[in-house]
Formats: structure tokens, sequence, C-alpha cells
């Protein structure tokens, strides 16, 4: 646990919105009115190792909520290919007289979309090979060149 007083706080977690330092120190400080007080004191606090490493850490725990897993991708792929997942799709519908509507559907994933979630989770698991990799030691044999005439 890393350890900041409320303003050190304040002015973390206000930086982290924005990386902006002189705001994020006005956010924290309110007397302070000069925008070069508050950027030159917003530089100062962005080099406390405490802070720092705060700073790091929240931004570290937001990138891990933000990213999908590989487990979380194999997952939606599994239930693209499966057809149980649903998109939103816009369908515009006439009703008489050159008339339309426009209106938003859920609808399973069609046959394309169905064969490319295939088709990834093969790439994936390395189920279609277009090249065959082999590997192995080939000993090399250099003759004295005897044979050769001049």
């Amino acid at each position: 646990m890393i350890l900041l007083t409320d303003r050190q706080q304040k002015f973390a977690d206000e930086y982290i919105i924005d990386c902006n330092a002189t705001r994020a120190y006005k956010a924290a400080y309110p007397n302070v009115k000069k925008d070069s007080v508050a950027r030159a004191n917003g530089s100062r606090l962005l080099t406390n190792a405490n802070i720092k490493n705060y700073i790091e850490e929240k931004l570290a725990e937001i990138s891990d909520q933000k990213t999908a897993k590989a487990q979380e991708v194999m997952e939606y792929l599994t239930s693209v290919m499966r057809g149980e997942s649903e998109s939103s799709v816009v369908v515009v519908e006439g009703y008489g007289e050159g008339c339309s509507e426009a209106k938003i559907i859920e609808k399973p994933p069609d046959e394309k979309e169905r064969l490319k979630a295939a088709e990834l989770l093969g790439r994936h698991y390395a189920i279609f090979t277009d090249k065959v990799k082999a590997e192995g030691a080939i000993p090399v044999v250099i003759s004295g060149g005897e044979d050769l005439e001049d």
C-alpha cells in the first residue's frame, strides 16, 4: 500500500484523468491560482516516488480492466461460432407509399460471421496449416576435391 497525503492522492487521481499536471495540481490545491506555479509544483509532484508508483499502479489497473484477455477472446469467438451471441443491426422496413422506418433488431451471427470466428479459432489452435514446419539436423559433408579436374 502506497502512503500519500490526501492532497497528493487527489493530485494523482486528477492527473490520471487526463495526464495534465497543471490542472491536477489546481484541483488538489485550490488556493493556487497561477498556472505557472501549478505547472512547476505539478511537475515536481510527478517526480515523487510514492506518487509516481501510485499513478503507475492505477494506470495498470485501468489497463487490465479495459483490455481483453486471451481467454475472453477465445470465449467470444466460440460463442460467435456457435451462434450464441447477438448483435444489434439497423433494418429499414417499408410500410407503404414510399415510407419507411428504421428499427434496431437483435440478430444472431450469420454464416459468414460464424465461419470467420471458426477460422480465427482454427488459426489459434493451428488446425489449418498451409506450411509444414520441419526441424532437424542435417549433416553436411564437404569433400576434399580429389574428383575435380584442373
